[in-house]
C-alpha cells in the first residue's frame, strides 16, 4: 500500500508534472516573474470559473481578508461578526487593523456560523460579517445577505476552504462560495483545493468601484505608478504560483470530485456506528471537502490519534483551540463570551486524510482502523 498522508501533493503533482513543469519554465524563459502573462492568464480563468467579473489575485489569504477590510473602509474600533470555530487567519487581521471581533458561534452539525446568532450580535457599531465556508461547504449565504441587506452590512466570506463549492438559493439560483457577498476571499496554500507550489491567495467582487479600490491597497496604493491614492500594502501572486495555479485549475472540479468519492466511502462505512457522527451537508449545499471532520461520541479523541499514528494514519484536529480562547486576543477581556457549541465541538472534531489522491485499498485500512479502536 502506498503511504498514506494527510495531503498527497507529491502524487497529486505527478500526475500533472509535464504541465506544470512546462508552464514554471516558461515563466523562467519569459522572466516576467512580476505580474506576469501567467498571473494574467490565470486570473481571467479563475474569473470564468467562478462567474465573476473581478478578480485580484494577491500573495496569501490572509492578505486577501486585510485587503477586502480595508478596501470597504472599515475603521478601528468597528465591529466585525465572524465565527471563532475557524483557523486564525480570519480574525488575526482584524486585530491587525484595530477592528473588533465580535465572535458568534456556530452550527453543531455543519460547522458554519449560525445566522441567528449573526442577528443578535448586531451593535450600531457592526459594519460587517465575515463568514467562513469551513472544511468545504457554505454557510448560509441567502439568510446572511438578507441580514446584511437589512442592517446594511458589508459581507466579506472567507473561501478558503470550500472553492468550487455551490449554495442554492430559495429562488433556485446556484451561487459558487465567495461571488455573493460584498468580497470573496481566498488561499492558493499548497494544500487548498485548488493549490499552488507556495503561498498565492486571491479576492473577488462583482463591485467594480470595490475591484479598483483593492486592486490599488494591494499594489501599495497606486492609481497609476508612484501615484498612491491611498495607504495600502505589497501583496502580489508571484508568476511562478500563477503559472502553476493555470494548470490546476482546470482540474479543480475534477479534484472535487475525487474528494467527494473519498468522503462517500468514510461516510458509508461510518454510517452505522452511533460513536461517529459523519459531516452533514446543508440542503442546497455541495461540499467539496477540504477536511473530512468527524464528531466523535464517547471516544477518547487524542488515544485514537495516537493510536492511527501507529499505524501510519495521520489525523488532525482542526481546530482544539477556538479564536476566542486565543491569548492573542486577551486584550478583547472575552471571558464572558458564551459559545456552548463552539466549546463543544472543539473536544470532539477530528479529521481524516482527504486529498484527491486516496485509493480504496487506503480508504479501506483508514476506516478498518478507525472502527477498531471505537469498537474495542
Amino acid at each position: 500500500m502506498i503511504p498514506i498522508q494527510m495531503v498527497d501533493l507529491k502524487r497529486q503533482y505527478s500526475k500533472i508534472k509535464e504541465e506544470v513543469d512546462k508552464a514554471v519554465v516558461d515563466v523562467m524563459d519569459n522572466t516576467s516573474f512580476i505580474n506576469g502573462s501567467a498571473v494574467a492568464s490565470f486570473t481571467s480563468k479563475l474569473s470564468a470559473y467562478l462567474g465573476i467579473e473581478h478578480v485580484i489575485p494577491c500573495a496569501n489569504g490572509t492578505d486577501a481578508l486585510q485587503i477586502a477590510m480595508m478596501a470597504l473602509d472599515l475603521q478601528p474600533g468597528d465591529e466585525v461578526i465572524t465565527p471563532s470555530f475557524t483557523y486564525i487567519a480570519t480574525t488575526e487581521v482584524m486585530a491587525l487593523l484595530r477592528l473588533k471581533p465580535v465572535f458568534v458561534d456556530v452550527d453543531p452539525d455543519t460547522f458554519n456560523i449560525n445566522a441567528d446568532a449573526i442577528r443578535k450580535a448586531i451593535t450600531n457599531k457592526t459594519k460587517a460579517i465575515v463568514p467562513v465556508h469551513l472544511y468545504g461547504q457554505s454557510a448560509n449565504m441567502e439568510e446572511i445577505m438578507q441580514i446584511a441587506n437589512e442592517f446594511g452590512l458589508y459581507v466579506i466570506e472567507d473561501n478558503a476552504q470550500a472553492i468550487g463549492a455551490t449554495i442554492s438559493f430559495s429562488d433556485g439560483s446556484v451561487h459558487k462560495t465567495g461571488t455573493i457577498g460584498h468580497f470573496g476571499c481566498t488561499s492558493f496554500f499548497p494544500s487548498k483545493n485548488l493549490g499552488a507550489f507556495g503561498d498565492g491567495g486571491a479576492i473577488f467582487t462583482r463591485d467594480a468601484a470595490l475591484a479598483e479600490k483593492a486592486k490599488m491597497i494591494a499594489n501599495h496604493g497606486q492609481s497609476k505608478r508612484y501615484y498612491h491614492d491611498l495607504v495600502g500594502c505589497n501583496s502580489r501572486l508571484d508568476s511562478m504560483q500563477a503559472a502553476v495555479l493555470n494548470v490546476k485549475i482546470d482540474y479543480l472540479d475534477e479534484y472535487n470530485e475525487a474528494r467527494q468519492l473519498a468522503a462517500a466511502y468514510y461516510s458509508k462505512a461510518f454510517s452505522e456506528n452511533s460513536r461517529i457522527q459523519t459531516p452533514t451537508i446543508a440542503k442546497g449545499n455541495t461540499h467539496v471537502f477540504h477536511q473530512y471532520t468527524l464528531k466523535l461520541n464517547g471516544v477518547d479523541r487524542n488515544e485514537l490519534v495516537n493510536y492511527l499514528g501507529g499505524q501510519k494514519i495521520p489525523a488532525m484536529i482542526y481546530y482544539p483551540v477556538p479564536a476566542h480562547r486565543q491569548k492573542m486576543f486577551s486584550f478583547l477581556n472575552l471571558p464572558e463570551v458564551n459559545l456552548p457549541v463552539t466549546d463543544w465541538l472543539t473536544e470532539r472534531v477530528f479529521s481524516l486524510p482527504m486529498h484527491t489522491e486516496l485509493d480504496q485499498e487506503q480508504l479501506e485500512f483508514i476506516t478498518t482502523h478507525v472502527l477498531n479502536f471505537i469498537n474495542k
